[in-house]
């Protein structure tokens, strides 16, 4: 008999809470709402989730599968859109920033479409292929640990790396007692004082490559 390592969730846990959110984020997700109007809207107690009352806005939902409505009114998710961004440097991936500062949303004034969420980040200083989709189901398999999803990063770094370096990247590093790896390390190009590093990570925990 196998156990399972402490802490990680069973495949029929992980099935039982594919495509739920909390409920506030379910109606942002779907474009009624920001989640701050939605948590107010609960608290009034105006939202339903199959026919009850929900008076809470961590409640688990999936706004695909289960009827929410508000005011008896069903609020129901729009066309499936998926965008690929190629994110600029400089804009921060939010919909309102209370620093005043460019969001990804910027990039999208304009266009006909539906409220979408981006699936992951990218911070400030980065740029690259940004995913945005209103598909709340594909958007969690994607950042879902267990599904594996490789993503790949090219970084700059003040320093040349030799191999012994590049080993140490390799076994991975503990920060903030939090062991942090990577699939896979190479070395791109170098020159001067600088070098370019690809680096795959097959999880997403925040801000790991900076870190």
């Amino acid at each position: 008999m196998t156990s399972k390592p402490l802490g990680q969730p069973s495949k029929a846990a992980r099935r039982s809470t594919a495509g739920k959110v909390s409920l506030n984020r379910a109606l942002s997700k779907l474009g009624f709402c920001s989640r701050k109007q939605a948590e107010l809207l609960i608290a009034k107690g105006r939202v339903r989730v199959g026919g009850k009352v929900a008076r809470d806005p961590a409640l688990w939902v999936d706004p695909e599968r289960e009827s929410i409505t508000v005011d008896g009114e069903r609020i129901a998710a729009e066309r499936k859109v998926y965008l690929m961004l190629n994110k600029p440097r400089g804009l921060v991936t939010t919909r309102d920033d209370p620093e005043g500062r460019g969001t990804v949303y910027d990039c999208l004034k304009g266009l006909d479409l539906p409220f979408v969420a981006p699936v992951g980040r990218l911070d400030k200083a980065s740029e690259g292929l940004l995913l945005m989709s209103n598909d709340t189901r594909w958007a969690n398999g994607l950042l879902d640990p267990a599904s594996h999803v490789a993503k790949t990063y090219h970084v700059q770094i003040a320093s040349v790396p030799d191999d012994a370096m590049l080993e140490r990247f390799r076994q991975g590093s503990v920060v903030d007692g939090e062991l942090l790896t990577a699939s896979s390390i190479a070395l791109l190009r170098s020159g001067g004082r600088t070098a370019w590093l690809e680096i795959v990570l097959d999880e997403g925990r925040n801000r790991q490559i900076r870190r």
